[in-house]
């Protein structure tokens, strides 16, 4: 079954406890705190598979949950990071926030990629041993990996899309060129899924090109199969539009062509200025007249026409070879690119109670709610960290620093994040 759509939850391992331990030797009095740190949780992690084509195995399992880490030990032994969680996915697929729609990754090859990371483990009381405080009796808890509720889409990694009415010959024409083996009948909709098959150019010069089930008017609100795959067109480098030039089946060819342009366009406006070369099939059932009336029609809205007749692959290399001059002069395939998150306003963050316990000179801020928004902070970007610092500012931790007795230079820790104290 081919499923292009998927929506699925990832969950990050959460980090180990931390250990409150001390030191048992005889004939050492005294030993001291000796707990470890707990291990970090595992991270989810999405890599490419070549040999999978639909996201199938995403409709009978719909939750990822990578491991916790281990909890630290005595003898400054710390916990075993959990493995990494990999999840294949097909060449293409799109990782998107389910509910924000903001793009993630895009899974293109076989380079894995973090999804969701795990949360770092906790320090043990090993850590919080001080000249005044010899004998701690607590240890950090590791903290939540991320969860995530993500969309999958898959995109067709393809060069060339073939697009036109059903029964025009898309079929018939990639069975030709490649090693593809679609169906083939002679009524509406025998293409069901896309079909992809590579074409050879001699040494060295191939390309990707797909079939698209057969497109009708309304296709992109949804009518007939259109808009259950319009979306693995928009990665294609260029289109060739299929056209029954013979009419065969009591349609005009000059409107089937408006037609499908108008419902590409109406899909993603951007499929309106992707390169296209037309190809009239069905040459051999249509009057030379006819041939030449439809040349005349492409021609003069500045498409480059090709007659073919699919079956017996007459007059089909010139358009290979032409599609092979046009694909060199176009950029690779489509790549989107990850989207960084969207920071709600400082103003609009639900707030709640910010305590500050001074832990030996460490001023410890507790805010279950501020643990939250940390999560969706990217420390290594300047911007991410701005924000954070407002954040700070505008809902009162730092006021209640100050109101702690915290001074300039002094250190500050929330939830594992230190810092010096900057007025």
């Amino acid at each position: 079954m081919f499923i292009d759509i998927a929506k699925i939850l990832v969950k990050a391992g959460d980090g180990g406890d931390g250990a409150v331990s001390f030191h048992r030797e005889k004939y050492v009095a005294a030993g001291g705190p000796d707990g470890g740190d707990g291990g970090r949780g595992g991270n989810v992690v999405f890599q490419g598979d070549s040999n999978l084509s639909t996201l199938a195995d995403f409709r009978y399992k719909r939750k990822y949950i990578a491991q916790r880490g281990e909890n630290g030990r005595g003898g400054r032994c710390s916990g075993k990071s959990a493995p990494d969680l990999v999840v294949r996915v097909p060449m293409g697929t799109l990782v998107k926030e389910a509910e924000t729609g903001r793009i993630l990754a895009d899974i293109w090859d076989g380079e894995p990629q973090v999804i969701a990371k795990g949360g770092k483990g906790g320090w043990g009381n090993t850590h919080f041993a001080t000249p005044t405080r010899q004998v701690p009796r607590f240890a950090k808890p590791g903290l939540p990996g991320q969860e995530i509720q993500v969309q999958l889409e898959l995109k067709l990694l393809a060069d060339v899309g073939l697009v036109g009415y059903p029964n025009v010959g898309k079929s018939t024409l990639i069975s030709v060129v490649s090693e593809a083996k679609p169906n083939i009948a002679n009524y509406h909709f025998t293409t069901l899924t896309p079909v992809l098959g590579v074409v050879r150019q001699g040494e060295g010069r191939s390309f990707v090109m797909a079939d698209i089930p057969g497109l009708i008017e309304g296709a992109w609100e949804g009518k007939g199969l259109g808009h259950q795959f319009l979306r693995h067109v928009e990665r294609c480098r260029m289109l060739v539009h299929i056209v029954d030039v013979s009419g065969s089946e009591g349609r005009d060819p000059k409107e089937d062509f408006k037609t499908i342009n108008r419902e590409l366009e109406k899909f993603n406006p951007e499929l309106a200025e992707r390169p296209m070369l037309v190809a009239g099939n069905k040459c051999d059932l249509a009057e030379p007249e006819q041939v030449e009336a439809f040349r005349a029609f492409v021609e003069g809205q500045g498409y480059r026409f090709f007659p073919i007749i699919a079956p017996i692959n007459e007059q089909v290399d010139a358009l290979l070879d032409a599609v092979t001059a046009e694909l060199a002069k176009l950029p690779p395939i489509l790549r989107y690119e990850p989207e960084p998150p969207v920071l709600a306003p400082v103003e609009e963050l639900e707030r709640g109670a910010v305590q500050v316990v001074n832990q030996d000179g460490v001023y410890v801020v507790e805010a279950p709610w501020l643990e939250r928004i940390m999560l969706t902070i990217d420390f290594n970007d300047s911007e991410s960290l701005q924000y954070f610092q407002r954040v700070l500012i505008q809902t009162g931790v730092i006021d209640a620093l100050r109101e702690a007795g915290c001074d300039e230079g002094d250190t500050v820790d929330i939830y594992g994040l230190e810092f010096d104290f900057v007025e």
